[in-house]
């Protein structure tokens, strides 16, 4: 009879101090078995917005902290001097394309001049055959006269006219030779300004190194014209805007910088003793100290493979670094693990340099 008022009186005390106890050794099993550090950071990927062109700032409508998407104009550069050099690189396109139209018809001009040169000469090579075939004729008859002239077979006068002829058709050949000659050196100054009109017009259609040389400037000219509007290359939040409407840009000189909203993690800095126990796939939980008590899932993406050691560094006069440390005390270096987030609630915002918790659930990987 006294041992049930004792029961009901202690019971349920004893139940709940089992309960906790139970709650408390396993807790603290999890805090030994699993890998965890207070140590964690949410990191991002952080893109420096840098012009391509340089020019004074006209239009600005983003403001600090904004949360932009992608294509979303950033800023705007004033467009006026890109447009002028685009209007004249365009005029020069122009001009090179009326400049290869003449030179395509002095092409043909002097393609048509050949033609005209081997004609003559065809001419010539033709009175020159004529002329030799006349000096055959004419020297057979003198050669002939002489013969009967020695003997009386014919008069004087008549052998002088065979001489006469003689000589006319040896100079009508030799004129015809010269002329020849000269028509074939017609020819070869007619072929020589062929090749060079020839050259001086490259190669036809769109093959054209002048042609291409005048469409590439066009191009580079329509390039920095679009240039002068930057916009976000990612969706993201503008974070610490500085810039200024009339402000003066540098290219290639980062203007602003932009955090990209989809590209969020968690670096857990995992002490050494314990980055054994954790491997790539690993389930995780992350704690943000802005958000004590919404725990988010993640997954171990990655371990580092590094980590800077200031001792053994080269310091002043170009000694090494070396710290002091207490030989009884040793303490465990900080492997950096990324661990990405599986889903992040509406109500929490992720915020580039946050301080987070995280408990690594260890070789959870192989089980799952």
């Amino acid at each position: 009879m006294t041992d049930r008022p004792l029961i009901k009186r202690y019971g349920p005390t004893a139940a709940v101090v089992l309960v906790a106890a139970g709650l408390a050794v396993w807790k603290l099993h999890q805090w030994v078995v699993n890998p965890w550090t207070r140590d964690g950071q949410v990191r991002a990927n952080v893109i420096e917005i840098a012009p391509r062109v340089s020019g004074p700032i006209v239009e600005l409508p983003i403001r600090d902290n904004q949360e932009v998407a992608e294509g979303d104009l950033l800023f705007r550069i004033d467009p006026r001097t890109f447009q002028v050099a685009l209007d004249k690189a365009a005029a020069e396109l122009d001009d090179t394309r009326v400049e290869l139209t003449t030179l395509a018809r002095q092409v043909e001009v002097e393609r048509a001049s050949v033609v005209q040169a081997r004609s003559v000469i065809q001419q010539k090579e033709s009175t020159l055959k004529a002329a030799q075939v006349q000096l055959r004729e004419d020297q057979k008859n003198y050669d002939r006269g002489k013969a009967l002239i020695a003997s009386g077979s014919i008069t004087q006068r008549d052998f002088d006219d065979d001489e006469t002829n003689f000589v006319v058709s040896q100079s009508n050949v030799d004129e015809a030779e010269a002329a020849l000659l000269e028509a074939k050196k017609e020819l070869l100054q007619k072929q020589a300004s062929l090749q060079e009109a020839i050259a001086k017009q490259g190669a036809p259609g769109d093959k054209n190194a002048q042609l291409r040389s005048a469409q590439s400037a066009v191009r580079d000219a329509e390039l920095n014209l679009e240039f002068t509007e930057v916009r976000a290359p990612v969706d993201g939040y503008v974070t610490n805007l500085n810039l200024r409407l009339g402000r003066q840009t540098v290219a290639n000189q980062p203007a602003l910088a932009l955090v990209d909203k989809n590209s969020f993690w968690v670096d857990a800095y995992i002490r050494e003793t314990w980055i054994r126990r954790v491997n790539a796939g690993d389930d995780a939980v992350v704690t943000l100290m802005s958000h004590p008590n919404q725990p988010l899932d993640g997954t171990v993406d990655s371990l580092g493979w590094g980590i800077f050691q200031q001792t053994g560094s080269t310091g002043q006069n170009l000694l090494p670094n070396v710290e002091a440390t207490f030989e009884w005390i040793r303490l465990a270096q900080r492997i950096p693990v990324k661990v990405t987030i599986d889903e992040v609630p509406d109500s929490i915002a992720l915020r580039l340099g946050s301080t987070a918790s995280v408990l690594i659930r260890a070789n959870s990987s192989n089980s799952n």
